[in-house]
């Protein structure tokens, strides 16, 4: 690597940078900071594997403004392979493109070596069918000449007469085809139909001559921050017949939504082109689902979407400047029903979208999917529900009221802005555990069931290796190496002398932990470092104030039940999450996790029309909290940056842990300080 006054590269969505001489191709650079670039090939532009998508303008997050000319020319390798195999416009070959000033370059999905396990799993659940569209078998009368009614007319009366449905619609795309239709079914024929709703009166979607022996799909969208979930489901017996997932393009612009605020603010066109970049990796969800179900997209008839307010806004095409000043106004809080063509989606030419109404400025339709999914509303007892998120949603109530805000979190949790982390695909260390005599590790890792230290792990992990630490892995290996002793309340890492171990090592100013060194196998050293630890302090303290702020306006001082919702919160160990103070206090056997809450929602209300008319109603009656004016959510940061939180008594020492009292920090080295408050009394 060169010096500091090289150009500065930064990739996404790992968040590795380095500077790199002039003339440095993409690959290297790549390879050097151990990001997760493919080649085949060795570099010589053949394979195609090592594309990379170049971003320009000026990125306050990174600290940097992309010239147009930050990377070198266009050349003839890259000519002739687009020219006889494609390219997306706007990629380049990683190992033709050449550094030649500071630049933020995005590592698609399929150009990773270890490609992402979205881990947004469609949950179990009981749901009463009454979706938007059906299908109706009809036979309708043959035309006459003393009976001088059209064919659409006919058809529409057959419906009513047959099946009871009130007057229906046609677009022109089925009066182009109907016709033909009707003659080749010998006059029966089956309908799609949309039974209408506040924007879109009842129609006619698709017709099939004869007995159509098939099924009509719908998809639940959860369009996050960082991943884009989609499970495709059978509109006539709701089962869902495809999952899959991306991540969204839109990282590239900034892991946080305020980044990507702040990058429509500072570029001209800014929002229309993540609203380009989002829309484009929606379609491309849409291929991955539809050829992993065997399916024509042209059979999805509808879509529901949830998402936070910023996506909300870039998916629909909407600056989300407001959303980034107080006092945080949405373009609207309303349900939205819109044809998928106006979106420019690729699915059936009629198809309808619905997006779940949003709760306030910075708590959305995905906070209104979780409450539809676990029904806060309805609850005897008092339940916390947290959706672990890049931008966490967070909701408080029962049956008398319900509060909610969102927190924003950070990528932290999701692998981001961690010296050894990444996403969760199969190698990330995603459990630990810490011997607290030995201070040895022992780990799994995603695509393995065994632990490290198990016979047959080596041979289990040969197509993956160990690559890095996912996002519930490193709040793992953070709350054992406190309860190892390897780290402080305030956060700091100790000596090998204050901790009894040489995995901990001098690293600059401050140690680190070491946990895998694979180097002479050429794998990578995977270690924790302290400005990991404080990454994670920040994150963790942003979850737990926002509960903690709700339980402040509720009055309460303790919550009945904790339910942990999103696709990361899945994957977090209850017992592991406590010992950091990312939740309040509760008994560890009440608390559960509720999956992908958000997805389940957005199935519900696919599957379920009136359960649209039901969260519409519901929002309107829960009480939404602004963080960013709450003084006490400032109050409850600083405390709650300790590990676990300075303030907290966790009954779950009485039984299960013990956290030792150690301080390694002699208050000569700014960078090891939490700035956790006060010290936690020693409990257990």
């Amino acid at each position: 690597m060169s010096a500091s006054n090289d150009p500065l590269v930064i990739f996404t969505p790992s968040g590795k940078r380095g500077h790199f001489a002039v003339g440095t191709p993409i690959l290297t650079a790549a390879r050097q900071l151990g990001v997760d670039l493919d080649s085949v090939c060795g570099g010589r532009g053949i394979c195609s594997k090592c594309q990379i998508q170049p971003s320009y303008g000026e990125f306050s997050k990174h600290g940097v403004t992309v010239a147009d000319d930050a990377l070198s020319e266009w050349n003839s390798v890259e000519e002739r392979y687009k020219s006889k195999r494609g390219m997306i416009d706007g990629r380049r070959l990683g190992c033709q493109a050449q550094v030649q000033g500071d630049v933020v370059i995005d590592v698609p999905p399929e150009s990773q070596v270890h490609k992402q396990v979205v881990r947004k799993r469609a949950e179990a659940r009981d749901i009463v069918m009454d979706p938007s569209t059906k299908l109706y078998y009809v036979e309708i009368q043959e035309p006459d000449m003393h009976d001088p009614t059209g064919d659409l007319e006919r058809l529409v009366k057959a419906l009513r007469d047959q099946w009871e449905l009130p007057h229906l619609e046609a677009d022109l795309g089925i009066l182009q085809t109907m016709q033909p239709i009707l003659r080749k079914g010998g006059w029966k024929v089956t309908c799609a139909v949309h039974l209408g709703d506040d924007m879109f009166s009842p129609r006619i979607m698709h017709i099939w001559p004869g007995f159509y022996e098939g099924t009509i799909y719908g998809l639940a969208v959860d369009l996050g921050s960082t991943t884009i979930a989609g499970h495709l489901c059978d509109l006539q017996s709701g089962e869902v017949v495809a999952s899959s997932g991306i991540m969204n393009p839109q990282i590239r612009f900034g892991e946080d939504l305020m980044s990507r605020v702040s990058y429509s603010m500072m570029n001209k066109n800014g929002a229309e082109e993540m609203t380009r970049a989002v829309r484009d990796g929606m379609n491309a969800l849409f291929v991955n689902i539809a050829n992993e179900a065997e399916i024509d997209r042209n059979l999805i008839v509808d879509a529901v979407f949830v998402c936070n307010p910023v996506m909300h806004h870039l998916f629909l095409g909407i600056d989300p400047f407001e959303l980034g000043q107080a006092p945080f106004a949405l373009a609207t809080s309303d349900s939205i029903s819109i044809r998928g063509l106006e979106l420019g989606l690729n699915l059936h030419p009629a198809a309808r979208v619905y997006l779940l109404p949003c709760i306030a400025g910075h708590v959305g339709a995905d906070a209104a999917a979780v409450a539809l999914s676990e029904a806060p509303d309805k609850s005897e007892d008092l339940v916390l529900v947290v959706d672990v998120g890049t931008n966490a949603e967070i909701l408080l109530g029962n049956k008398d009221k319900v509060l909610a805000c969102s927190s924003p979190t950070g990528p932290a949790f999701e692998g981001a802005q961690i010296s050894s982390g990444q996403r969760a695909a199969p190698g990330a260390i995603e459990r630990v555990m810490i011997d607290p005599i030995t201070k040895e590790p022992r780990f799994r890792v995603i695509g393995s069931d065994l632990w490290s230290d198990e016979d047959g792990f080596e041979e289990s992990i040969l197509s993956s290796g160990i690559t890095g630490i996912c996002g519930s892995g490193i709040i793992e290996m953070v709350a054992e190496m406190r309860l190892a002793g390897i780290v402080d309340g305030p956060g700091l890492i100790g000596s090998p002398t204050q901790t009894g171990t040489e995995r901990c090592f001098l690293d600059g100013r401050t140690h680190s932990y070491l946990v895998w060194d694979g180097t002479e196998k050429g794998g990578p050293r995977i270690t924790v470092t302290n400005r990991d630890i404080r990454e994670i302090q920040m994150a963790k303290a942003a979850l737990y104030s926002g509960a903690r702020l709700l339980m402040d306006k509720f009055g309460v001082d303790t919550v009945d039940r904790i339910v942990l919702a999103g696709a990361f919160g899945a994957h977090i160990s209850p017992k592991h999450a406590m010992v950091l103070g990312m939740i309040p206090d509760c008994p560890l056997e009440k608390v559960t996790s509720a999956g992908n809450a958000a997805g389940t929602g957005a199935r519900i209300a696919l599957l379920n029309t009136s359960s649209r008319r039901e969260i519409e109603k519901t929002v309107k009656d829960i009480h939404k909290i602004e963080t960013a004016i709450e003084p006490r959510f400032q109050e409850h940061f600083v405390n709650a940056s300790a590990i676990p939180n300075s303030v907290e008594k966790f009954p779950i020492l009485e039984t299960h842990v013990t956290i030792p009292n150690v301080n390694f920090n002699t208050g000569s080295d700014d960078d090891g300080r939490s700035g956790g408050g006060r010290r936690r009394r020693r409990r257990g």
